[in-house]
């Protein structure tokens, strides 16, 4: 394939702000179009992107409860997008994006799937099954897996092993005081809280260096503090805080190592959304082309669901692991 066309559903502000840009942008990309629920906010967001709005032939859109969907296709117009494309980008909420998922891939389309796959096992499972059967490449834009400096860092810290233990925090103020987001407006956010919205983060860099994880212990406070305890392949035991109601002046981010090497801090200042979802794209390119999984692929996915989804069960029970 000389150039790959991308559909993107959704048309948030993640999908305004980071996905229709880098698609639209990309020299190897068509963008075929944009698709959601509200047929206005996509026909705004494909006129400024040169492409086509679609609407109808889906069950649901919106990744902060202002998200929308297409201008022209009718009833048939999801699949009309379908059919008229080679991959899928998706900016919806998970569980809205994982039965379309399934459906793209049903319908032939490569999948760049947004972070976490599904809050359900087995949602996150019926798009990992569909894409093996379909043979189609799939790529979960873990931001940290493709942002230049981190990408890189975490390699090589896989690489170099030896550590002892580490410990992350993502601590997001979107519902803490003062805090503006757009993204503050997401129902399944507010809902599911810093363990599946900034959870996947952590694990996304925590699990190829110290290998998957064996043992979960999970202890939540309000508002919305998650404590991880994790146990690895390695055999090194790593935690993680994780929250998106933070005093914005407590926010921030980080991974710190130890180990008989010393230190390694993940580095700071990832850089652009738009400019790293094209870095994503890239990859989902290559896998297509070559047929080779990449690293963050929908079973990856898949496994960090079935840890988020570990966790929240230990939560809701009451039990620590």
């Amino acid at each position: 394939m000389s150039q790959l066309r991308i559909a993107l559903l959704g048309t948030g502000p993640w999908a305004g702000r980071t996905h229709a840009p880098a698609i639209a942008a990309h020299p190897d990309v068509v963008f075929s179009g944009v698709w959601g629920r509200r047929p206005e906010a996509a026909a705004a967001l494909a006129a400024a992107h040169g492409t086509t709005a679609y609407a109808g032939g889906g069950e649901g859109d919106g990744d902060g409860g202002s998200d929308g969907a297409g201008g022209a296709g009718g009833l048939d117009g999801l699949d009309a997008l379908l059919a008229v494309s080679d991959a899928v980008a998706f900016a919806l909420p998970p569980d809205v994006q994982a039965p379309l998922a399934a459906r793209a891939a049903a319908a032939g389309c490569h999948l760049l799937m947004d972070k976490p796959v599904a809050t359900t096992v087995p949602g996150a499972r019926a798009v990992a099954d569909a894409a093996e059967r379909a043979g189609v490449a799939s790529l979960v834009f873990c931001t940290l897996r493709f942002a230049p400096g981190t990408a890189e860092w975490v390699e090589e810290q896989a690489a170099v092993g030896g550590w002892f233990t580490a410990r992350a925090h993502w601590l997001g103020a979107l519902y803490g005081s003062g805090d503006r987001s757009p993204y503050a407006d997401s129902p399944w956010r507010r809902e599911k809280g810093g363990l599946w919205d900034v959870g996947p983060h952590a694990l996304s860099a925590l699990l190829p260096i110290l290998g998957d994880v064996t043992g979960v212990t999970a202890v939540r406070s309000e508002p919305d503090l998650t404590h991880l305890v994790l146990t690895h392949t390695s055999g090194v035991t790593s935690s993680a805080v994780l929250s998106l109601s933070a005093p914005e002046k407590g926010a921030g981010a980080g991974l710190e190592l130890r180990g008989e090497h010393g230190t390694a801090v993940l580095p700071e200042g990832w850089g652009d959304p738009a400019d790293i979802f094209g870095t994503a794209i890239d990859a989902l390119l290559t896998a297509a082309r070559t047929g080779r999984p990449h690293a963050c692929d929908v079973r990856f996915g898949l496994r960090l669901t079935e840890i988020l989804a570990e966790a929240e069960g230990l939560i809701a029970r009451g039990t620590a692991g």
